[in-house]
């Protein structure tokens, strides 16, 4: 049996990714979740074979959700599936441990075709995708980076979201002082002198919906 977890904060993608898995012989979904940190904790106690998860959730995104979940449970493959192409977060997600991106505008062809290649654990890219990586070498050289860590860029994700330091800790597991502490890095690192250039920056780079 092939078991899935579907992450989307959106139900009408989450009905759909599931009527189309499900009906598929020997394919069970075994989880729903509506923003990142839920991910991780049905990935957890389900032990999916693949997980796919959008980029844009709350709470989590989709880096940090896919980093979590690999990092515990090495044999769940990770499958992005997002309406955003851009070479940075497909290179940041394949460092966070993703070996599929497939964009959502080409899930009728090939959604049923990704997952069956994760789940034989190979990575799996569109043509779409892989041109993306390719120009973006050929343009610089080598891909552009993020200069954050993925929980600084958690703690931007949350303030972005409005959340307060105190709620940052709560919903990440950790102390209010390291919280403190990487979202003193983040500005630093970004240059950034007040919380709303904390969340332009989470907008800019698709980390919040504006």
């Amino acid at each position: 049996m092939l078991r899935l977890l579907i992450a989307d904060d959106h139900d009408v993608v989450r009905s759909g990714l599931h009527a189309i898995l499900s009906s598929q012989p020997g394919w069970e979904v075994v989880a729903e979740a509506e923003d990142g940190k839920r991910a991780v904790e049905l990935a957890a106690e389900t032990q999916p074979t693949v997980a796919i998860l959008d980029y844009q959730l709350p709470f989590m995104n989709g880096i940090d959700a896919t980093h979590e979940i690999r990092a515990f449970q090495p044999e769940t493959e990770v499958l992005i599936f997002t309406m955003h192409e851009s070479e940075l977060l497909i290179r940041e997600l394949l460092e966070a441990g993703a070996r599929g991106y497939l964009l959502k505008s080409d899930a009728r062809r090939f959604l049923i075709a990704a997952v069956e290649t994760l789940a034989r654990h190979q990575p799996f890219f569109t043509g779409r995708v892989s041109e993306t990586l390719l120009n973006a070498y050929l343009a610089n050289g080598h891909p552009t980076g993020d200069v954050l860590t993925h929980r600084e860029r958690g703690v931007v994700q949350l303030i972005a979201e409005g959340r307060t330091n105190k709620e940052a800790a709560q919903l990440l597991a950790i102390n209010l002082k390291t919280v403190e502490s990487h979202r003193a890095a983040a500005m630093r690192k970004l240059n950034a002198h007040t919380s709303a250039d904390l969340v332009r920056y989470a907008i800019r780079n698709k980390l919040v919906e504006p």
